[in-house]
Order: structure tokens, then C-alpha cells, then sequence
């Protein structure tokens, strides 16, 4: 009897995946457990092994098709096996939506739409966007991610926000100088334009020359541009920089590395910054928040994503989870692991959900500071930067120290910045104090 293969449920609120890529074509053998294929969800893209050793029989799924989790991708067994029949694999504009909330211009009726995804929810949402305004481009007019941005930006603009310092109050010293000097006393003020909450139309794109080389975005590469622009239209950020001398850090590292070792453990600078992160938390909690309609939502439970490069795969943030109650040697090896797993696509989507606090180790590829996007709906994120020894005054004299540049990049309506740079103050503290 031929095995179905078929496509995954990787976290309790993924209800479909895209097929990336097939690792095995029709007729070809694969063994139990062997990579078979590779499956996108948001930004995680996971390889999938295979059920049962076999042959490949027959493929139903084609690469860059979103299914619904459960469908049959294909079968596996041996030559000359008779496949069940089976139903067409669903695409998932097919599926039985689940409840929708009928009170939000996101949630039409399902008879009308057919299913929503969380995220296309969410986006509607947020842009205050009627799905019923929007064309879906997807399986069977499925409305996706890229439909709902493409219907805000195409949709017409209100007048652009205007800053508190351009809407003067009464009284000569805040009037703008051709009121006072060049409009009649009677002459009625221009009342300020309406504030848009909508993101700014895109540049045109740029018309590729001879020799140009144009690259299909991934659907990674996709998800990431989505979630930074998203990022950036939702919380306004402020970056504020500090330095810490590493050299106890340094010392100590030098000093545990073997140790650790033994525990199967590599001790990298990474878990020292989250040692240090989690300091900060706790001596600011609203570093800790997210902001909410209801007011800043502090949490008790802190979970640190760990903003993880995939070379030409792009970035993940896989989370560890409850960081707060875990030892530097806990630390170490959850960023052992999840780094591993993420680089090897084995992550699953559920453990890049749930952050509250992110740190990207940029110092990594030899930049001394940045300003990171928050990942949202986080107050914050931290930038660690090349540690690298530079000259340093230290009590009148000069002295060489291994320093590092340390940036928040923070939500300025969670956090102002007395409260910002007192938790980046901490962080650097401890580095600095190192026991």
C-alpha cells in the first residue's frame, strides 16, 4: 500500500504552507526519513522528511503551490504499485474558513471571500482595509499578504502627517513669520491638514539596464520586506548608542570556554548579550512591552528572539523562551540550538512566534553599530556591534580595551528616552561588570 506524503502542520496556527522546493523527483528512491521536500510558512522555511522508504511515485503537489496543512503532496511506494484514488489536493482559497469575527472590516463572510489567512486578518486590520474591496491574486482568487499591501498603496493617499512643531499655538513667539509679517490680522489660519495613518505610495521602480540581473523574491525574502515595512509604518523609532569595555566578558568567556565545551556547549558573546538583555528587562520592564488600542501591555514572561542570518536564505528570529529564568550556560545552549536548527531548516514557525525583545548580533559581519527595525509588536531591539579594541580614557590615563557599541532601537510611544537609556544603561552595566 502506497504512503501519503503530506503537507505538515508546523505550529498550532500555520494552516497552510507553500511548497518551495522537491528534494526527490517522480521515480526516484528515498529512504524513511530522508529529506524529501521543502515547505515555506511565513518567513520559516523547514525541509520535510520523507514518510516510508520508496519510490516517488507520483507528485500532486507542484513547486510554488500554498496548500492547506493535511493536503496530499504525493506518494510514496514501490514500482508498479496502484495509487488510491483521491481528491484533487485543495489550494487554500478552498478550505472552510474558520470563525471570523464579524465586527471587524477584516472579516467579511466567508461565503464571500473564502478562507482568510491570519496574517491577511491582521494586515486588514491594521490598514483598516474592507476584503471585500480587494481582488485576491491566489489559488481560486484568494486574497494574500501581497494583495492587501498592493490595495493599500494603490489606494488614494489623505495628506501627509504633520509634525507637532509645524502646527504652532497661539501667541507671537510659536506664529509662523508670514503670519506675523505678511497675512492681514482678519485673515482666517489654515486649519491643519488631516493626519493619515496610511504608509507613503512606493517608489517607481527602476527600468533594468543591459546587463541588469534581475532576482525572483523567495518567499522568505518576500515575508522580511513585508514585516520591515510594516514595521516601520507602525511604531515610530528612535535609536540611542552606548559603548561597554568587554573585558571582563572577554576574561571570562576565555576562562568557561572548555567547561562548557564539555557540556556540549559553544560559549559564544551571543549568550553573554543575552545574559546582559535580560538584566535590562528586569531593571525596565517597559523595554519588556508591547503596545496595544488598551495601553502598554508590560509582559512577565521574557522571551528573546535571536535575529539569525541564513546567507543568501535571509534572516529568521527564532525565540528562546522563559530567557529570564535561564543560567548563562542555558543561554548558550539555546542559541546553540536554534541557530543550528534555523540554518539547517528545521525550525518550526511556532518558535519564531511569541517574542517580546530581540537582539541582532550585527557585530558578527564586522559593523560597528546600526539601527535595527523593531520587530514588531516589541518596544525594542538591540544592536550588538563588532567588539573591537580602540583606546579608551580610564581614570585620566589611556588604556587599550576590547569595546563594543551597543544601540536600542525603541518604540517611542512604549518607552521615552530617560526610561530607554536607562535600560540600555543596565545592559551595558552588567557587560561591563562582569562576575
Amino acid at each position: 500500500m502506497p504512503t501519503q506524503v503530506i503537507m505538515p502542520q508546523l505550529g498550532e496556527s500555520v494552516v497552510e504552507g507553500t511548497l518551495t522546493r522537491w528534494l526527490k523527483k517522480e521515480g526516484e528512491p528515498v529512504a524513511e526519513l530522508e529529506d524529501l521536500l521543502e515547505v515555506t510558512t511565513d518567513k520559516v522555511a523547514s525541509e520535510i522528511p520523507s514518510p516510508a522508504s520508496g519510490i516517488l511515485l507520483q507528485v500532486l503537489v507542484e513547486e510554488g503551490k500554498t496548500v492547506l496543512a493535511h493536503t496530499i503532496l504525493a506518494w510514496i511506494g514501490q514500482p508498479g504499485e496502484e495509487i488510491p484514488a483521491a481528491p484533487r489536493p485543495q489550494p487554500a482559497g478552498h478550505a472552510a474558513p474558520a470563525a471570523l469575527p464579524s465586527s471587524s472590516p477584516a472579516a467579511a463572510p466567508a461565503a464571500d471571500l473564502g478562507f482568510i489567512s491570519p496574517i491577511v486578518m491582521r494586515l486588514a486590520k491594521e490598514y483598516a482595509v474592507d476584503l471585500t474591496q480587494v481582488k485576491g491574486s491566489g489559488e481560486k482568487g484568494r486574497i494574500t499578504k501581497r494583495d492587501v499591501m498592493a490595495y493599500v498603496e494603490k489606494r488614494q493617499p489623505l495628506a501627509p502627517v504633520q509634525a507637532a512643531w509645524e502646527t504652532p499655538a497661539d501667541g507671537d513667539l510659536f506664529r509662523p513669520t508670514e503670519l506675523v509679517f505678511a497675512q492681514p490680522a482678519s485673515a482666517p489660519v489654515p486649519a491643519p491638514a488631516p493626519v493619515s495613518v496610511l504608509p507613503a505610495q512606493p517608489a517607481a521602480s527602476a527600468a533594468p539596464a543591459v546587463g541588469d540581473t534581475l532576482i525572483p523574491l523567495s518567499p522568505v525574502r518576500r515575508a522580511i520586506a513585508e514585516h520591515m515595512v510594516l514595521s516601520k509604518h507602525t511604531s515610530p523609532h528612535v535609536t540611542t548608542v552606548m559603548e561597554a569595555d568587554m573585558s571582563r566578558v572577554s576574561a571570562h568567556r576565555e576562562a568557561n570556554k572548555a567547561a562548557f565545551a564539555k557540556e556540549g556547549v559553544h560559549l559564544t558573546f551571543t549568550a553573554y548579550f543575552m545574559a546582559a538583555i535580560v538584566a535590562g528587562l528586569k531593571a525596565q520592564p517597559l523595554a519588556n512591552a508591547s503596545w496595544s488600542a488598551d495601553g502598554i501591555l508590560v509582559h512577565h514572561a521574557i522571551n528573546l528572539g535571536m535575529a539569525t542570518d541564513l546567507g543568501e536564505g535571509g534572516l529568521i528570529v527564532p525565540v528562546i523562551r522563559s530567557a529570564g529564568d535561564l543560567s548563562l550556560l542555558g543561554l548558550a545552549r539555546a542559541v546553540n540550538d536554534l541557530s543550528s536548527r534555523a540554518r539547517s531548516k528545521r525550525l518550526l514557525p511556532d518558535e519564531t512566534k511569541g517574542g517580546t525583545f530581540t537582539l541582532t548580533n550585527h557585530g558578527t559581519g564586522g559593523s560597528l553599530f546600526a539601527t535595527p527595525i523593531i520587530t514588531q509588536p516589541q518596544a525594542g531591539i538591540l544592536g550588538a556591534g563588532r567588539i573591537q579594541k580602540r583606546a579608551v580614557v580610564i581614570n585620566d590615563a589611556i588604556a587599550i580595551r576590547p569595546m563594543v557599541y551597543l544601540s536600542f532601537t525603541f518604540d517611542h510611544r512604549i518607552l521615552d528616552g530617560a526610561a530607554a537609556d536607562h535600560f540600555l544603561a543596565k545592559v551595558a552595566e552588567t557587560l561591563q561588570n562582569w562576575v
